[in-house]
């Protein structure tokens, strides 16, 4: 890249992940243009406090065309952050706000000629039907997806899809089979997939990284369907037991939102993992259950979290981050649960009165069968 200053677009710069690497960039010396929608879902109160007033901000959508356009003029470096997130029952609206405003996105750039030099996307670990597992008679197996058959009879394990015995997770792979099980996931692949072939066809490098579980400050209060951590931390703070789906026993790799952060930047200074899906995550597994538990203890608040036997068909089980690919860049994951969760609650307490907004939304998901029970 030249000397000059480096110009950076961020879309859903105003978000958890957006924003950190917004105030990373800056740090660093980039310039920085954010694009964000402000979603009333994760931005009820509008433009948050935390936008950093260094970048220029342009409030817009994704996936309007004149709106991209304007956006990635005098671009170096986009990290496409933008996307439509967790579980939710909106079908056509992840398709349009991930899948279609990405494939515009890079149309625009080959269409107009525009010179970009690289493109980091957000991808996430919702791309794999499940974990890496090990099979005491096969070894290292890809399950697939459980049956939503299985988990209304009450078993939550994973199988191997060889001899159908139970498994032990272990560290996912890059080279794990990819699926997007739940329609945020298939808007995922079809994001990393997109960005990783345009690369490949205009000689422009690009990075999908697929985030764990990322945490943080400015993980948004208001949304009630993504972050579980956001989501026991406001059950608890008003004196409700945090609801966990399946037994609690599911495992997932919970990574600072810094952490994130810091990976967009290595792996954008660097060319080693071009043309590559990398993970970024902890490589270290928590349990619902044990998240749980460090939540309450740090907010001093013990209620007993509630297991009424319900499940999320295409959940995954079990994930842990095989992180050996981002650590040859120099990539360390830096906090860890205890400490990142300490810094989270900090900073919930300066944010006033916290509702839960959870109740209300999952009598919804419920009545769309996101949420499922077990047979009596």
């Amino acid at each position: 890249m030249e000397a000059h200053q480096k110009r950076a677009l961020v879309t859903g710069g105003a978000g958890l992940i957006g924003s950190h690497i917004v105030d990373l960039l800056l740090r660093e010396g980039w310039t920085v243009r954010i694009l964000d929608n402000l979603e009333p879902q994760t931005h009820k109160l509008g433009k948050p406090e935390w936008v950093n007033p260094r970048a220029e901000f342009v409030q817009g959508f994704v996936q309007d065309y004149e709106t991209m356009r304007a956006a990635l003029t005098d671009i170096d470096v986009v990290f496409h952050e933008a996307a439509y997130g967790g579980y939710m029952p909106e079908m056509a609206k992840y398709v349009l706000v991930n899948s279609f405003g990405t494939a515009q996105m890079l149309e625009i750039i080959r269409d107009h000629n525009l010179p970009v030099k690289k493109i980091v996307v957000a991808s996430s670990q919702a791309v794999y039907s499940e974990g890496a597992a090990r099979c005491v008679e096969h070894g290292e197996v890809f399950p697939l997806l459980r049956p939503a058959e299985q988990l209304r009879a009450g078993d939550f394990s994973v199988h191997c899809p060889i001899c159908g015995k139970a498994t032990m997770s272990i560290a996912t792979p890059e080279s794990a089979p990819v699926g997007g099980e739940t329609v945020y996931g298939l808007t995922k692949v079809d994001q990393e997939k997109l960005v990783l072939l345009w690369g490949k066809q205009t000689g422009i490098p690009t990075v999908a990284l697929r985030y764990s579980c990322t945490y943080g400050p400015r993980q948004s209060l208001f949304n009630p369907y993504t972050g579980v951590i956001a989501i026991f931390c406001t059950r608890l703070l008003n004196s409700q037991p945090p609801v966990m789906y399946e037994d609690g026993g599911q495992t997932r790799d919970l990574c600072f939102v810094e952490d994130i952060a810091r990976a967009n930047l290595l792996v954008a200074t660097t060319d080693k993992l071009d043309g590559l899906p990398v993970n970024a995550g902890s490589g270290r597994a928590t349990s619902v259950r044990d998240l749980a538990g460090i939540i309450a203890d740090q907010l001093g608040i013990r209620i007993e979290p509630l297991a009424r036997g319900e499940f999320r068909p295409g959940e995954i089980r079990s994930l842990i981050s095989d992180i050996s690919r981002i650590r040859t860049i120099g990539y360390e994951p830096q906090v860890t649960i205890e400490q990142g969760i300490g810094r989270y609650i900090a900073w919930i307490k300066t944010q006033g009165a916290v509702q839960d907004y959870f109740a209300q939304a999952e009598a919804g998901l419920r009545a769309k069968g996101i949420v499922q029970s077990v047979k009596a």
